[in-house]
């Protein structure tokens, strides 16, 4: 199966983020790009962060995805 590199998997949590399957090494740049065009969050400034491991929130940060271990899942905040 060709996955795509990012994708969009939860489109709405709660009103300010939403979650994506992406390769790890995707950057921000890509997985906003892609967010911002597939699932608009309707806000000003669009999807405009992208949880990494150092975010102060452990809750929040990626993990690895189930069904392939070169993906994580990825929150994205607007």
């Amino acid at each position: 199966m060709n996955m795509k590199r990012v994708v969009v998997t939860n489109p709405f949590i709660g009103i300010c983020y939403m979650s994506v399957c992406a390769v790890t090494d995707a950057t921000d740049k890509e997985i906003l790009e892609i967010a911002n065009k597939e699932n608009p969050s309707g806000t000003r400034n669009g999807w405009s962060t992208v949880v990494r491991e150092n975010h102060k929130d452990k809750r929040l940060r990626p993990v690895i995805c189930d069904d392939d271990k070169n993906r994580k899942h990825f929150i994205l905040i607007c």
